[in-house]
């Protein structure tokens, strides 16, 4: 039995069966108004034209127009001269209204929201000429699903950039190539799970209740606080919780801004070789660095028992969506299994736009400009809180677009939050990042990478008598 179907839509097909003794132009009207009752298709949707709808189905224009005709007579089509054919509102179903948008916060006139860099900093001349000498360069076979782990040129230039500038050991047949932080970290994470890895510890304070608990939930593994201070992640506190591995951000700990002291390091290895486990190492933030060269990463000093995530996030946007895992080998074929699995690979235009901008020079130069503008911003945050409330200490600025605010003796960190979002003024509290949830010591996490420096300027003028 031979079945046609008519597409009028991406989301509904009309059959057709020439073998039935039911007419075609009755088959084409009860297929109409059965998806027209179902609710198939909506009220003032846009039907094909006789023309098309015949050209489509291999049938007169004149069974069109008569089926047409005969559905616009029992009121299910309106059709007006010089106007498309639409649906009707059918009895007992009157068009519905317009979609009530979802609610939306409170519009604020200065964020200071963390994790954002400058988007408008965006190179986007520079992505666009990539874009196009890719399009330009591109062989037609180049077009097809490559590699699961990334385009070959493109790992290439990512695990030569990536020696360079972060001191990382890695071949790029280890390196897998990712849609950002949040997948490099649940592919590795379901890896381990299967190995049967139960506790991972994490910073606290650290990523708070986000998405990277969320990945440690769903793999099955228990997410373990491990206490942060001066030195970064406390080793002893973490080798006593029972940890089989360890996330953490060793050259800018998110959110206090510390650097893992490098006895730290060296412990932090120690423990991970003499007990099997592995480190995941976030490494973000580390371009933007203003005291001294960027620290190393820690894939570096030990790439068979760290693992390496990086993501352009911040040195490009978050919208890129492209990032890296430096897999110790151990577990690169089976993390390149599962990103197989998930997604066949991430966008190859996207990465080979990165690796052209990183051969040309073009992303060293952008990533040039944009720590100096950081740097003017920094330097603004400071000088507006030493002016208007000068007992607020800043720390955590070593690097990236952040800074830690410690509130004054007697400043209630959630109360200042709430007050200054009534003067449209985004601020957020400590407490979120910790596992506890504790507001004391009161602390706040400043981002600054996403404002001007006049917003900036304006943003602490807006709430300085609130922290004093």
């Amino acid at each position: 039995m031979a079945v046609e179907w008519a597409g009028l839509s991406p989301a509904l097909l009309v059959p057709l069966d020439r073998s039935r003794t039911e007419p075609l132009r009755v088959q084409l009207e009860s297929g109409l108004r059965d998806a027209i009752r179902s609710g198939r298709l909506g009220a003032g949707e846009r039907l094909p034209s006789s023309r098309e709808l015949a050209r489509e189905l291999g049938v007169s224009r004149g069974l069109v127009q008569e089926c047409y005709g005969q559905l616009h007579a029992e009121g299910y089509l309106d059709a007006r001269i010089g106007s498309a054919t639409r649906v009707a509102a059918v009895a007992g179903k009157p068009a519905p209204g317009p979609v009530a948008p979802p609610e939306r916060a409170a519009q604020l006139r200065i964020d200071f929201r963390t994790g954002v860099p400058d988007l408008a900093g965006f190179p986007r001349t520079d992505w666009v000429w990539a874009q196009r000498e890719l399009c330009r360069r591109t062989p037609t076979a180049g077009l097809d699903y490559g590699d699961p782990r990334g385009s070959q040129p493109a790992r290439e230039v990512l695990a030569g950039y990536l020696r360079r500038v972060r001191a990382a050991a890695i071949d790029p047949e280890h390196l897998v190539v990712c849609t950002g932080f949040a997948q490099g970290l649940g592919l590795v994470l379901a890896v381990l799970a299967r190995s049967k890895v139960r506790r991972v510890g994490f910073e606290d304070p650290g990523y708070g209740e986000g998405e990277t608990l969320t990945a440690a939930a769903r793999a099955g593994i228990t997410a373990i606080p491990v206490p942060v201070d001066q030195d970064g992640i406390q080793v002893d506190a973490l080798a006593a919780s029972g940890a089989q591995a360890v996330v953490l951000t060793p050259a800018h700990q998110w959110p206090t801004g510390v650097v893992l002291a490098p006895q730290r390091r060296h412990a932090l290895l120690d423990w991970a070789n003499r007990t099997g486990a592995t480190i995941i190492e976030d490494d973000y933030d580390a371009e933007f660095r203003y005291d001294r060269e960027p620290v190393g990463a820690m894939q570096g000093l030990g790439p068979d028992r760290v693992v390496g995530l990086g993501t352009v996030s911040k040195s490009l946007a978050p919208a890129v969506r492209l990032g890296w895992i430096l897999c110790p080998p151990a577990l690169a074929a089976e993390i390149a299994h599962d990103k197989q699995l998930a997604d066949r690979g991430t966008p190859v235009f996207d990465q080979l736009a990165v690796a052209m901008l990183i051969e040309s020079g073009r992303y060293d130069r952008h990533l040039r400009r944009m720590r100096s503008s950081y740097a003017s911003r920094r330097r603004v945050l400071i000088e507006a809180l030493a002016e208007h409330a000068p007992a607020v200490k800043l720390t955590g600025l070593a690097a990236g677009f952040h800074a830690v605010a410690h509130l004054p003796a007697g400043v209630d960190e959630q109360i200042v939050v709430a007050a200054a979002r009534q003067r449209s003024v985004g601020l957020y509290g400590m407490s979120g990042y910790r596992a506890s949830g504790a507001t004391t010591p009161a602390q706040l996490v400043l981002g600054f990478g996403n404002l001007s420096e006049r917003a900036i300027r304006s943003g602490v003028e807006a709430v300085a008598d609130l922290l004093r």
